[in-house]
């Protein structure tokens, strides 16, 4: 019993591992990039701690209401709603959901790294944490339960001796029986 709790808890951890993994990773294989918001700017659609998977897209197939992300500086990007594109100028306006007003400056398209495929809420958190000293203590903490739900069923078994001395008394009536069938 024993065995089949830690092999299902097991299963459940590895499963949840995977699920998490893919969501990750296969975007990155689509061509997308994956980003954590880390501001209210776009709640409640887009709480903070999300993961975005963003693509790059043809500023032509831009419409208004699609969710971009653009580069604000160098080191800083932002995921706002379009509410106006200006086609004659190559640029685009925008305004977080959760502000009153639109964004200061429109965007120029060159400034555009891509438009939302997709969200995951509270994942972003886990791409943030997991590159931090805890965030990788957590995961071999996590590997380690694995490690131990695989071999504690296993090392339990082999230190009980009244069940290995239970299992001989049973092994040995079931012989004699046995004998004494076959001589009838």
């Amino acid at each position: 019993m024993l065995k089949k709790i830690c092999g299902f808890l097991s299963g459940v951890i590895l499963l949840c591992l995977a699920v998490v993994a893919g969501i990750m990773v296969i975007p990155a294989l689509t061509g997308c990039q994956n980003m954590a918001v880390l501001t209210g700017s776009m709640e409640p659609g887009i709480p903070v701690g999300s993961l975005i998977s963003v693509k790059e897209t043809d500023p032509q197939d831009l419409a208004v209401g699609d969710v971009i992300t653009y580069r604000l500086s160098k080191d800083t990007v932002v995921t706002h709603r379009i509410t106006r594109i200006d086609r004659e100028a190559g640029e685009v306006t925008t305004k977080g959901d959760a502000n009153e007003a639109e964004d200061g400056n429109p965007i120029p398209y060159a400034d555009i790294v891509g438009r939302e495929v997709f969200h995951v809420p509270y994942l972003g958190f886990v791409s943030i944490y997991i590159k931090t000293p805890i965030g990788i203590a957590a995961v071999c903490g996590v590997l380690v339960v694995i490690i131990l739900l695989t071999f504690i069923p296993e090392i339990l078994e082999a230190e009980d001796p009244k069940k290995d001395k239970a299992d001989n008394k049973k092994e040995s009536k079931r012989t004699k029986k046995n004998k004494g069938e076959k001589t009838k």
